[in-house]
């Protein structure tokens, strides 16, 4: 399919970009039953959406002669919820519309406001922004929204998540009603679908998302892993999939600032994006992304939104989501216009429930499987340096010149082996994961645990308990080693364990400080065998016989007496005396 009944300038356009056929969502927009309508467009970040409505509008932008129409007011308004995306929807149009001689003026927070008055003075066509800083343009009176012909919400579900349902109705209540209104959202909650019925009038609703699955284009995996080895295996997943460029998720921006400083110690070439930092340090780090002089980059979910990264790959959630919509915006950072990706969940052992119902939620399939070893990347750094070795490249007289100088002070063999480890030693060291560390000791026979003291845990199967986790957790919070710990049975709602009687006061002890990283895990010492044994009670005294089964009462009726039946019984009443 290639692109049809649009304007000549800006199929040009098109084809110097490299654009042979429309995306699904291009093609909607541009078909006869959507030309002059109110749409609503529901599609996936990545999709052609920027362009899909550049088309969509043409018509209300350019006149017979396919140059734009002139006016006095801006014809078009698009609203984006970042500075990133609305930076990116510009640059879009530029090149789309460049021919036709429309103006695209950009309105966004953390930009100099008088170069965008004096910008908007000169007069435009397209005016792309944030909703704050176009309502402050409006309410000074240097925005003219009299004119417009199209109203676009790109991203519209993100919109009103952070906030700016009242900026988005101070605009579009200052908008002709006559005009056009474009909704693009990737997702359609009851917020989107009122906003759509107050400021629309017959939409088209168009849909390019698959219902069974959250993105085509991306391949999902999950890893519960222990809560203290998640940076360990965030640097694991970064060796072994040696991503082009790789975005990492955090909750906060403390978290950012931790985890950017941790891979930068370690080797990584990694930027940092959150709300602490201002617009200038933003566009700096995109720009060492895109230079690809930083491979990384740690951001919060707000700060990393419009982010348009064509050789992002990976994506991981260093902190799981809240929901399943932050998880597929979150996602959708790549897999984009056709290209493959990878999104992994690192997930807290005590929370893969709350995780398996948020992905059924999405319906997404991900994989679960365990991070990579440190064995693991080194195989494939192996891989990767024999493939990159062997490839056949074009060598100039001046390398064949230095390789004869080495050859003759050194042996084929030498030279091999010496230009390997300059490759390897300029990799981050890979981790040692605790499931994966040296070969385990000798297991401890039953003899070893005649005298043992027993303590329980507060998590069991309803928490995803499992000895694979919990060992390695007792072994590093009780300072112990693994022929210290017994058995382990893992009940309903708890897990009771053994430790050797030697090392148990210690083992207590040094247990029951305070880990931010396992918070919520608490423990108990266990009096006796595990199968008759529970927590100690503490209204009960140690002695006290067990209290025999309460009785059902049962309502009666004595012929004899004066209490009539199911009243409370009270105090009798004398009889009267006679004088």
């Amino acid at each position: 399919m290639t692109f049809t009944k649009i304007p000549a300038l800006l199929s040009e356009a098109l084809a110097a970009r490299g654009y042979g056929a429309p995306t699904p969502v291009q093609a909607a927009v541009l078909e006869a039953e959507a030309e002059g309508r109110d749409l609503i467009v529901s599609a996936q970040t990545g999709s052609g959406k920027t362009v899909a409505f550049g088309l969509a509008i043409s018509g209300d932008l350019l006149g017979e002669t396919g140059q734009v129409r002139q006016t006095e007011a801006p014809l078009a308004l698009v609203i984006a919820p970042t500075r990133e995306l609305a930076l990116q929807v510009s640059r879009e149009l530029e090149w789309l519309y460049g021919s036709t001689g429309a103006r695209v003026v950009t309105c966004v927070g953390g930009m100099n406001p008088a170069l965008e008055r004096r910008a908007l003075a000169r007069g435009a066509h397209i005016v792309v922004g944030t909703p704050g800083r176009l309502r402050d343009h409006l309410e000074r009176g240097t925005l003219d929204l009299h004119g417009l012909a199209a109203v676009i919400l790109d991203e519209a579900d993100e919109m009103l998540d952070m906030g700016f349902r009242e900026d988005l109705t101070a605009l579009l209540d200052s908008t002709p009603s006559e005009r056009r209104t474009l909704l693009f959202s990737a997702t359609m909650p009851k917020s989107i679908v009122a906003l759509a019925r107050r400021y629309q009038r017959d939409a088209l609703r168009i849909s390019t998302i698959e219902e069974n699955r959250g993105h085509g284009d991306i391949s999902y995996q999950a890893m519960a892993i222990a809560p203290s080895e998640i940076e360990h295996a965030v640097v694991n997943l970064l060796r072994f999939h040696e991503a082009e460029t790789a975005i990492l998720f955090c909750a906060t921006r403390d978290n950012v600032r931790h985890l950017h400083a941790s891979l930068t110690e370690r080797g990584f070439t990694a930027v940092a994006l959150s709300g602490e930092h201002s617009q200038n340090e933003r566009n700096h780090a995109l720009q060492a992304l895109r230079d690809k002089r930083a491979r990384v980059c740690v951001a919060t979910d707000v700060a990393a939104r419009g982010i348009d990264l064509p050789s992002l790959t990976l994506v991981i959630h260093v902190e799981i989501p809240r929901d399943a919509e932050v998880l597929q915006h979150r996602s959708g950072r790549t897999g984009r216009a056709g290209k493959k990706g990878t999104a992994i969940l690192l997930v807290p052992y005590t929370r893969r429930r709350r995780v398996e119902s948020m992905l059924r939620g999405a319906r997404i399939a991900a994989e679960w499987m365990s991070p990579p070893s440190a064995e693991e990347i080194r195989r494939a750094d192996t891989e990767r340096l024999l493939a990159q070795l062997l490839t056949p490249v074009d060598i100039s007289d001046e390398d064949r010149a230095v390789a004869n100088q080495l050859l003759a002070q050194r042996s084929p063999e030498d030279i091999a082996a010496a230009l390997v480890h300059v490759h390897r030693s300029a990799l981050p060291e890979p981790e040692e994961l605790l499931a994966e560390t040296r070969p385990p000791a000798p297991r401890a026979s039953r003899q070893d645990f005649e005298e043992s003291a027993w303590f329980q845990l507060n998590i069991g199967r309803r928490q995803n308990a499992d000895p694979r986790w919990v060992l390695p957790l007792l072994c590093r919070r009780g300072n112990v080693g693994r022929s210290e710990i017994g058995a382990i049975r893992i009940n309903e709602n708890e897990t009771l364990f053994e430790v050797k009687q030697a090392v148990a006061a210690r083992f207590l002890a040094k247990f029951r400080r305070k880990d931010d990283d396992d918070e919520g895990i608490e423990i108990a010492p266990v009096e006796g065998q595990p199968r008759t044994a529970t927590r100690k009670p503490r209204h009960k005294l140690d002695n006290a016989a067990p209290r025999p089964p309460r009785r059902k009462k049962m309502r009666t009726t004595d012929a004899h007496s004066t209490q009539t039946p199911g009243r409370k019984p009270g105090k009798r009443k004398k009889p009267d005396q006679r004088r």
